[in-house]
């Protein structure tokens, strides 16, 4: 398989999707590609506006992608799709539209038969057994909680260390640890702004300047960068 997994489309006073363009070009190759795009993240906005704006910046690296709402046939163009993008957005509702249109089955099908895949903030939380460790509202209700299952281990996107002043919830990564409390065996990469995770030839590695914060119970935190291994999380 090939993932590329980033934890978010825009850092702070940079156009959107401007930090990973380049490693999005270096992934997909030069000869330019026409991928498939899911929005069924976007909530605000329609589709529509979603393609548009991803293909701005997709048309500065050499590529194009067409949004999948355009298909008669949804799992056709999954099915003969060269890449697959999926957007972020709201986890439940992505989900939820992909169950609805039996499309989880056949993207996972594809990718792991070699066709790239690239996720931003929710399209790399699917990428993931389970939408558990999202951050977004429940918006909506899917059919079950089951995903992609792509990669073993569990992302939470936008991962912050932050604790603001005169907040009385829960900081992530005791939301990480109440997860990790009940289901043991998992592991959990807070994945940090301006970061990705590459999966190539099952060596996979992280890209950015942060560290990423990986948890499992019974264990302290590791905080890994991108000179580090991180294929252990793939066993």
């Amino acid at each position: 398989m090939r993932l590329l997994l980033i934890s978010n489309s825009t850092n702070p006073g940079e156009a959107y999707l401007d930090y990973p363009k380049n490693h999005i070009r270096e992934f997909l190759g030069d000869k330019p590609v026409n991928a498939l795009f899911i929005p069924y993240a976007a909530v605000t906005f329609s589709f529509e506006e979603y393609e548009e704006k991803v293909n701005s910046r997709f048309a500065e690296i050499g590529h194009h992608v067409t949004s999948i709402h355009r298909y008669i046939n949804p799992q056709e163009a999954v099915e003969n799709a060269d890449a697959i993008v999926v957007g972020g957005g709201n986890t439940w509702q992505l989900v939820k539209i992909l169950q609805e249109k039996g499309l989880m089955k056949a993207i996972r099908k594809k990718v792991k038969k070699g066709t790239p895949y690239i996720g931003w903030s929710a399209g790399s939380n699917i990428a993931c057994p389970t939408l558990r460790t999202t951050n977004d509202m429940p918006i909506v209700e899917p059919m079950k909680f089951k995903t992609l299952k792509l990669v073993p281990f569990q992302i939470n996107p936008h991962y912050l260390d932050d604790n603001p002043a005169n907040h009385g919830g829960e900081t992530r990564e005791m939301r990480i640890r109440e997860f990790i409390e009940v289901n043991r065996a998992t592991y959990v990469v807070g994945l940090r702004e301006g970061t990705m995770l590459l999966l190539e030839e099952n060596e996979l590695v992280m890209t950015g300047h942060r560290k990423a914060r990986i948890f499992r119970y019974g264990e302290e935190p590791l905080e890994l960068s991108s000179e580090d291994d991180f294929s252990f999380l793939l066993k």
